[in-house]
C-alpha cells in the first residue's frame, strides 16, 4: 500500500509528530492473531503512527495483536496502552501489558476512563496511581502519563493539575458540547495532546446499533437517519484534534477512512451543525451515550 499520511502535527508537549488519524482497538478472537495485526500493519503501511490499546479489549487479545504488529517495527510508532483499574495497583498491571505487547515500554499510559471525580482523587492523590505510574516512567516503562474520561469535569482537573502528557475524550458529531468548547482550547494552552475518540459513536451514527456492532434490541427503534463516514471524520477533524483515533478493524473500514481523510476540508459553522443535527436524529432510541455526562 502507497504511503497516504506524511503529514505530522506536534503530539501536545511529547515532542512526538503524529499523523492527524490514529489506529484505534483491533481485537476480533474469532480472528488469529496474524490475522489482526496483518490489518493492523496495512494502516501502519498507510502512514499512520500513533496505535492504541488497552488490557480490556478482548481480555489482552488486542495487545497481543498490537505487539504482533509492531514486530519489528516498533521504531517510529508512538504505542499507547492504558491502566484498566484504578484502584488497584500500578506496576502490576503495567507489567502485563508489557508482557502481552512484547515491548520494554510504551509511549504513553492512560488511565482508563477516569469519569468520576472520585476516581480522579483516588489517582491524584499522594501515593495513588500518578505517583506509581510515576515510578514506572522513571524505570523508562513509558514515557508519558495520561486519562481517557468521559466527563468534561474530570477532564479540567486533570488538565489543571499538570499531571497529564494527554487526555483522550470523545469528540465525534454527538458528544457534550463541552468537549469542544471548553477541554480542547483548556489542553492546547496547556500543551496537552488531545486524541479524540467516539468519531462514528460507537457505531450509532452509522447503524442501527446501541454501540460496537451490537444489534438493538427487537422493537427499539431502527432505520433512522445515519451519517456516512465522510461526515463524521470532516465534523471531528475540523475541531482540530492533535489525533482522531479511529477503529480500523476491516480494510473496507480502513479504506473507507482513508478515502474520508484525503478528501477533507474543515466545514463551515453551518455545515457542522447541520451534521451535529443529523447526529442527535441518527442515535435517538438506540441507547444511552455513555461518552456523555
Amino acid at each position: 500500500m502507497n504511503r497516504l499520511f506524511t503529514s505530522r502535527r506536534a503530539l501536545g508537549r511529547t515532542g512526538f509528530m503524529a499523523t492527524g488519524l490514529g489506529i484505534g482497538d483491533l481485537a476480533d478472537r474469532s480472528l488469529s492473531i496474524q490475522q489482526c495485526a496483518d490489518t493492523l500493519r496495512r494502516a501502519m503501511d498507510a502512514g499512520l503512527n500513533v496505535i492504541d490499546t488497552a488490557p480490556a479489549y478482548e481480555d489482552g487479545y488486542s495487545e497481543e495483536a498490537v505487539g504482533a504488529a509492531l514486530a519489528g517495527r516498533r521504531e517510529g510508532m508512538f504505542v499507547i496502552t492504558k491502566i484498566d483499574q484504578l484502584d488497584q495497583s500500578v506496576a502490576p498491571q503495567v507489567e502485563g501489558s508489557l508482557e502481552r505487547l512484547g515491548l520494554d515500554s510504551v509511549d504513553l499510559l492512560l488511565f482508563h476512563g477516569v469519569s468520576r471525580v472520585q476516581d480522579w482523587q483516588r489517582i491524584a492523590a499522594p501515593g495513588g496511581g500518578f505517583d506509581q505510574l510515576a515510578q514506572c516512567i522513571s524505570q523508562g516503562k513509558c514515557r508519558f502519563a495520561g486519562i481517557s474520561s468521559h466527563h468534561p469535569d474530570v477532564l479540567s482537573m486533570a488538565i489543571e493539575s499538570g499531571r497529564c502528557d494527554a487526555v483522550m475524550f470523545a469528540l465525534g458529531p454527538f458528544a457534550d458540547a463541552r468537549y469542544r468548547q471548553e477541554i480542547l482550547p483548556q489542553a492546547r494552552a496547556a500543551g496537552v495532546a488531545t486524541i479524540g475518540f467516539k468519531v462514528f459513536g460507537a457505531g450509532m451514527l452509522l447503524g442501527d446499533t446501541s454501540g460496537y456492532g451490537r444489534p438493538l434490541a427487537a422493537g427499539s427503534a431502527g432505520g433512522l437517519p445515519r451519517l456516512s463516514v465522510t461526515q463524521c471524520l470532516h465534523y471531528t477533524l475540523t475541531l482540530d484534534p492533535d489525533v482522531a483515533l479511529l477503529g480500523m478493524s476491516t480494510p473496507a473500514e480502513q479504506d473507507a477512512a482513508f478515502e474520508a481523510a484525503a478528501s477533507f476540508t474543515p466545514l463551515s459553522a453551518d455545515e457542522s451543525a447541520a451534521i451535529a443535527a443529523r447526529a442527535a436524529e441518527a442515535v435517538a432510541g438506540k441507547g444511552t451515550c455513555w461518552w456523555n455526562p
